[in-house]
This record gives C-alpha cells, structure tokens and sequence, in this order.
C-alpha cells in the first residue's frame, strides 16, 4: 500500500510527477514510453539553431535538503537543457556525422553484434542487488533481470507483451562467456497486469529476494487484475543456487505498493500519454535504515492549463542573459506536454510493502517528458542521479541524444547540478543538427547508429550497460558491450573512459558482480 502526504505547496507549481507514460484502456493501446502512432502531441521537430553563444546554464548550487520533510525539488531547466547546443555540438560536421564530442558519445556498435538467445527479444535490464547498489554474486553464480518477448513477434510490439525473464552465469565465467536464459521470472498469469515493465530486485535476508516493477495494462485486462494503466508493484520469492544453476520460486502475493496520484505525479485522467514507472530502491548511509525508492513520472496537471505552464524556474536563465527565452514564448509553444520529473517514495514498513509517496526530487518542466529508469549512485561522498531519455521527448527548439543523462548533488534531494552543464552523460552518435527521430522511422542521411542502444543501466564504479536498438537497419534486442563512464562529482564533469575494453567497448552484457552472497564470490 502507499499513502500520500499532503502537499506543503497548496498550489502544487513546480512539483510534478515524472511519469512514463502510457496505458492502456479496453481497445486502445497508449504506449508508455514506446513509440505510438497516438502520441502525444510532438515536440517541434527542428533544434534550436546552433550559434557561436548562447544562454548560460541555470546556477545550481549541489546544497542538499532532508529527503522526507523538505519539498525542495531541483529543476533540470531549459537553459540547462540548451547547453547541447551550445557547448556539446558541432554545426560544421558532414551530414550524418556525429556532433557531439567524444567524452559524451559511446563507441560505435558493429553492426554483426551477437545476440543472447534466439528465443527472446531482450531490453531494459538490471541487477540482483543489495540495499547499496552492490551486485550481488549469490553462491557463486551472477543473476541479471531483463525485460523480454517472444523474437516471433515484431521487435516494435515487445512492449505489449513484455515479461520480465532471467539470465545467469558462473561469477567465475570469463567476461566473454554466455548468459543462460532462465525463463519467465513469475508463472503465467500471476503479477499485477498483463504486461510486466521495469524495476529492481533486491537480495533480502537469507535465500529471499524482493521484487519490485512496473504493472501495466494494455487493451483488455486480464481476468482477475484491476487492469490499472500503471502502478508500482513488489512481490519476495525464493532464490535457489546449485551447481547446476539457479531458479526462483514460492513467490507471494504480488502488491499494489503506488501508483500516480494527480497532485505531485499525473493520472490517465489528466493526461492519457503520463508515465509512472521503474521503481529502484536503495538505501542512503546518511538515513540508516531507511529504504528509498526513485521512479519516473510527469508533473500533474491537464497539459494546456495554467497548472502545467512553464515557469520563469523552469526556463531557469541567469538575470539579463540576452539569449533567454520568456515565458510566454515557452509557453506558447506547446511545452506543457513535456512534463517529466523523478519521482520519491521512503518505505515506512520494514518488509518493504508499504511506501509513503513524496514529491519529486527533480523535474524536466518544459525541457522533456521522459526521465525513464532513474537511478542513484553514491560515491565520494557525491549523489549521483541518472536517467534516460530519447531524442524526440524533448519540447519544441530544444535537442539532444538519445541516452543517459545525470546530475550531482550532496543528498537524496539536492540542487542537483546537471553534469557537464547540460546533463548529457552518454549518448549515441547523432548529427544534432538534423530533426530529432524514432528507431523506427529514421532520418535519410542521419547517422546510423543514433539509436543503437538505449536503456541504460549504470553499475558501481561507473560501468555502463544498455540493450541494442537499431544499427544501421539491423534491429538488437539484444544486450550491448559494456563502456565505462568516469565521473567526477567536484567539478559535475564526466567523460567516456576509451581506455576500457576495446577503444571504449568492453565485453558484451559484461555486468560484473562486486559482492557475494554464500559460496564462492567473484570480483571483477
């Protein structure tokens, strides 16, 4: 269950939810976060011209608020967001080029990349875990999560049929060494919805493991569930290691633990292309005890109403910058669709079923309306927040990559500082000056490898991994070589370490476990 504390800010401007959006009601498919011929209204598809200046970035000062009493929330602001443009792209390179430099771009996939299993189609993925972010080897053996769906059906389509399956291999396997594909982690017909989407998984006391994700409802619900558009949900089984392998069992019953609430994060009602979704818990060493859980969702509000107008904080230009735009300029211009934001919730339970909402920790309000699989990363002393987005979420006369986009901070809830002035951490190579794209409807002439992984996950000590979407034509669902990000939270700054592996690719799927749990460990 979750409860709600109410608003400090009676107004509710300037908290939204960050919310992925879709859902499904009887008959329709409205996609959360997947390309949809009913999308919401697009962003203007030209960027913003480059120009030898620009605006400067919003000052933000990394100072950290209590994460639970505090409604402080950082804004990722528009001024922010134009720094792309301005300091991270070339306007001279040949047509197709990548712009942007080396330090924010990953390596190049090549296109005769190998695949996991011909028996599923594999994206989003992540960890078992403990409550730090640790990657947990458990009696010797490595356990990823993956979104998955049978390969017979078109890759666009996985979405409606995604479930969430496993994958293991020794921690002693050579980094090269194969993933085995262990199934459907729950039976059939037993979570929340029919469509099961990302989350986390946590290693609890003993052989229990604790499960949380995204329950979505495309077209008819299934017999028996509520058939609710999207709601975060938990579920503990049983983890069982042999020499043979590993298997999950005796889950419980699957938990309802939040869904969107209209005051900080968007309903269907509000707007039926919101997001709400990817719960990732942790635990901060500054709050002992205390179980946090980021997810994505979108500000409150019916887009086109004075509630989800962008504010003067949300442009976030410096005093008398003569490139910054006015609010009624922004505003005009359709921005109250882009609405993203991460939201925060802290369990008041110890067995971790029940969740206290709170409000947003940051928010994309007329920047973007995606700020997918949000995760926390602490390291120094530094908080380092990461999410994902994709090129064509941004609002009008704004551009950027498809890829990973960060921020630093001294706490859960700071004034995060986007890194490298702009936010952008790792994105596919692109030509920025051509109109942003979907993967499956290209640009003539754009780089062919601007969408060749997304959904990325981000492992202690900066190691990168994603799933292949489209390299030059040829479709992945599949996981990429791993790279590696170096980052440096003094001076918010982080750059792609081309040391790693081959010229920057490392290993494929390569997700390292760096603690163990029972029998023999492995540190890579």
């Amino acid at each position: 269950m979750s409860r709600h504390i109410a608003p400090l800010n009676p107004t509710r401007r300037g908290f939204g939810a960050l919310a992925l959006g879709a859902l499904a009601t009887a008959g329709t498919a409205s996609v959360l976060g997947a390309p949809s011929a009913q999308a919401a209204p697009a962003a203007s598809a030209a960027p913003a011209a480059p120009t030898a200046d620009g605006p400067q970035p919003t000052v933000h000062t990394q100072q950290a608020h209590d994460p639970i009493t505090s409604d402080f929330h950082a804004r990722w602001t528009r001024a922010d967001a134009r720094q792309i443009m301005r300091t991270q792209n070339d306007p001279d390179v040949a047509r197709g080029e990548n712009s942007m430099p080396e330090s924010i771009t990953m390596p190049e996939i090549p296109r005769d990349f190998p695949i996991m299993t011909d028996e599923v189609w594999v994206w989003d993925t992540w960890s078992l875990t403990d409550e730090y972010s640790n990657q947990m080897s458990y009696k010797g053996w490595d356990v990823i999560f993956s979104l998955v769906a049978p390969r017979e059906i078109p890759f666009d389509e996985r979405h409606w049929s995604a479930r969430i399956g496993y994958f293991t291999r020794p921690s002693t396997a050579d980094p090269d060494d194969a993933w085995t594909y262990g199934g459907y982690l729950f039976e059939d017909d037993t979570s929340l919805s029919n469509t099961e989407w990302s989350g986390s998984a946590r290693l609890m006391q003993g052989n229990k493991v604790r499960v949380f994700y995204t329950a979505t409802t495309f077209g008819e619900k299934r017999p028996g569930t509520p058939g609710k558009p999207a709601v975060l949900a938990t579920v503990e089984g049983q983890i069982k290691a042999t020499k043979a392998g590993v298997s999950f069992s005796k889950f419980g019953e699957h938990l309802e633990i939040a869904e969107p609430d209209g005051t900080w994060y968007q309903t269907q009602e509000q707007n039926p292309y919101f997001s709400f979704r990817d719960p990732f818990t942790f635990e901060d060493p500054a709050h002992p005890g205390v179980t946090f859980m980021l997810f994505e969702g979108c500000g409150a509000g019916v887009p086109g109403t004075a509630e989800t107008d962008a504010t003067v904080e949300d442009l976030g230009y410096v005093e008398g910058d003569p490139f910054a735009e006015t609010v009624d300029e922004v505003n005009a211009k359709g921005v109250q669709w882009q609405r993203g934001n991460i939201g925060l919730a802290w369990a008041d339970s110890k067995d971790l079923t029940s969740w206290t909402m709170l409000p947003p920790i940051l928010t994309a309000y007329g920047v973007n309306d995606q700020t997918e699989r949000p995760q926390m990363i602490i390291q120094d002393g530094k908080y380092f927040l990461f999410t994902i987005s994709h090129q064509f979420t941004y609002a009008a006369d704004l551009r950027g990559p498809d890829g990973v986009y960060g921020f630093v901070g001294d706490g859960i809830r700071s004034d995060f500082q986007p890194l490298n002035s702009s936010g952008v951490v790792l994105g596919s190579p692109v030509d920025l000056n051509l109109p942003a794209d979907a993967p499956e409807s290209p640009t003539e002439g754009q780089n062919p490898r601007q969408f060749q992984a997304y959904s990325h996950y981000i492992q202690p000590g900066g190691l990168v991994q994603s799933f292949i979407d489209n390299v030059e034509g040829r479709r992945g669902g599949t996981l990429s070589p791993t790279v590696k990000v170096d980052l440096d939270g003094a001076t918010a700054t982080s750059a792609v370490d081309y040391s790693f592996g081959d010229n920057g690719l490392g290993p494929y799927a390569y997700i390292p476990t760096n603690k163990r749990k029972g029998g023999v460990g492995h540190y890579k």
